[in-house]
């Protein structure tokens, strides 16, 4: 699609209203599981005409449906994390450098150019299972950062001798929650000239913590006043990051809205929880509208996350769900 690298020189409201619009009719016509379930809503899709009147497609989708453009022209297949083939998500990306560019910018627009960051990575669960979005982008990460990036082990003692070795540097240590939590529990870390960044998820290792508990326990362990958060997931290409207060910040071309929850089709006032929606514009081949399973609220600061809600007892996701 023509509009591919648009979307990465949007400086205003109605620049966004107007690329959002322009794939959304695009994905109307040439997404076929997306064209099913806007005739299935009886929605024409020319009588939309803001962005936040756009339906959203469950992300459950994504488990069962090939949503793409074209599958043989994908040039990767990323899958979530899950013990079964039929439990992962499934993102067909026919563009990889659509993808490195969207988080790129997405990573450089909060920390910097990539070249002068040195970044250290402990995903143990994302490397066992592979095919992750997650580990794509941070070995991109790595491989264009300083030469002493690289991935690290849960290793106690040798995380005790590299942070050592690297304390007095500016760091960015990015890690699934499980793991950083394994390293700071078994020994106190002086890391507050680093960054400490989580990824999210326990995979099923530990206890789920609310994102207060985890952070509370990650600042205790590695000494640092505050906890960084990456938000992003497999059907997406686009991330938002949170440097403080657990409130997210997106790029321009990625927008969140918050859908009521028992009825999707409304949305939230600010600061009241409901369901996440998210309109990633770089997912130009596969859909762009999204709507989450996660919780959340937003206001001037951004937006957060506040865990996920059980489908079967919320009536507006039975809904969306027996559409199909």
């Amino acid at each position: 699609m023509t509009q591919e690298f648009k979307i990465f020189d949007i400086k205003s409201i109605t620049d966004f209203n107007e690329l959002a619009l322009d794939i959304f009719y695009y994905q109307s016509k040439n997404i076929p599981i997306y064209q099913k379930y806007l005739k299935q809503l009886k929605i024409d899709p020319f009588s939309i005409k803001n962005f936040d009147s756009i339906p959203f497609l469950p992300i459950r989708f994504f488990k069962s449906h090939k949503i793409a453009n074209d599958t043989e022209r994908c040039q990767q297949i990323f899958k979530s994390s899950g013990t079964t083939e039929s439990g992962r998500s499934k993102h067909y990306v026919t563009s990889l450098d659509l993808y490195e560019k969207s988080f790129l910018k997405s990573f450089e627009n909060i920390y910097g150019p990539i070249q002068n960051q040195t970044i250290l990575a402990v995903l143990p669960s994302y490397l066992e299972q592979g095919e992750s979005s997650l580990i794509y982008m941070v070995n991109y990460l790595i491989k264009h950062s300083s030469k002493n990036s690289h991935y690290i082990s849960t290793n106690t003692t040798n995380f005790k001798q590299l942070s050592k070795k690297h304390e007095n540097e500016k760091i960015i240590l990015i890690g699934v929650s499980y793991a950083l939590l394994d390293l700071c529990e078994k020994n106190y870390f002086d890391l507050s000239n680093w960054t400490i960044m989580e990824t999210g998820g326990m995979k099923g290792r530990r206890k789920e913590l609310t994102r207060e508990e985890l952070h509370c326990k990650l600042k205790e362990g590695f000494n640092v006043n505050s906890i960084h958060s990456e938000y992003g997931m497999t059907e997406l290409l686009s991330q938002a990051y949170s440097t403080k207060d657990n409130y997210f910040k997106s790029p321009p071309w990625m927008k969140i809205l918050i859908r009521e929850i028992n009825d999707p089709f409304s949305y939230c006032k600010k600061d009241k929880t409901g369901g996440i929606n998210i309109i990633d514009l770089a997912n130009i081949n596969s859909c762009s509208f999204i709507a989450t399973d996660d919780l959340g609220k937003r206001n001037d600061k951004g937006f957060k996350v506040l865990g996920r809600f059980d489908l079967s007892d919320t009536r507006g996701c039975n809904q969306l769900n027996t559409l199909f």
